[in-house]
């Protein structure tokens, strides 16, 4: 038991449900967390922690909007008076938004979608659980990007200054919470190919644009422009995310904050 990366660890995943989220809350547990999964959908969230708790793992599951501040702040300080304390927390939380409509016909309710909804739950998140880190317990909080925060292409405004904006804010809050002893890194991954397979919402964000290109979204996702555009010309999986996300909460990378994860396969961006 002593060779797991997060052996103790308390864990809190925002999104937990999802496909990226899911992923890693199974890594955690396996690497031994004790995994609290939050998120909008009881039924995915329950999916998630029957894997979990099949493989041994232990995992709570709790229905959270994470919009409501006041829901999440409560979900944070009941794991903190139940176990002690929280270790890591991850967003991993979806936002549907707009890919392909250039600005002439795009509205600024459809801007603004991705802008307003990432970072008022990145906001929202990292407050609750800031206050339940740190000190002589070394905290990490994970948040995920895109390359989109570097691309220079159209009809993805609000999806790129959205991304640019969880960057921002990821490097901004290692500065604050440093002190602390609060660590916060970014990861940012490309298009995730095996996500949709796994229930992701990018299933039908890529359905537009594949059926441009003539292809199925596992098409585009396989062998398309996204794929190609990367230094090892194909797309990160939902493993190599998890893996990687496990690593970067564990004290082995304890000298990494404010710092940002490549993990789009090398994407080609500016």
């Amino acid at each position: 038991m002593t060779g797991l990366l997060l052996r103790d660890k308390n864990a809190v995943i925002y999104g937990g449900g999802g496909a990226i989220g899911g992923a890693i809350a199974r890594v955690f547990a396996r690497e031994g967390a004790r995994v609290f999964i939050a998120g909008r959908t009881q039924a995915k969230l329950d999916a998630v922690a029957r894997d979990i708790t099949a493989a041994g793992g232990t995992v709570r599951a709790a229905k959270v909007d994470v919009l409501d501040e006041q829901a999440v702040e409560k979900h944070a300080d009941e794991i903190a008076a139940t176990v002690g304390g929280i270790d890591i927390a991850l967003n991993a939380v979806s936002v549907m938004h707009d890919q392909g409509t250039l600005l002439a016909d795009l509205s600024l309710e459809e801007f603004m979608r991705p802008v307003d909804g990432f970072l008022r739950t990145l906001f929202i998140t990292s407050k609750a659980v800031a206050r339940h880190m740190g000190h002589e317990r070394p905290g990490v909080i994970l948040t995920l990007s895109e390359p989109g925060s570097k691309l220079a292409v159209g009809g993805i405004l609000g999806h790129s200054v959205s991304a640019a904006g969880k960057e921002a804010f990821s490097r901004v809050l290692a500065a604050e919470l440093a002190p602390s002893n609060i660590r916060v890194i970014c990861i940012r991954p490309h298009a995730v190919v095996d996500a949709p397979e796994a229930g992701s919402y990018t299933k039908e964000l890529f359905e537009q644009t594949a059926a441009a290109a003539g292809q199925s979204v596992q098409e585009l996702l396989e062998d398309g422009a996204m794929a190609q555009m990367t230094l090892l010309k194909r797309l990160p999986t939902l493993s190599e995310i998890a893996e990687t996300a496990a690593f970067l909460a564990s004290d082995r990378a304890g000298a990494m904050t404010g710092a940002i994860a490549n993990l789009s396969a090398g994407a080609l961006v500016d």
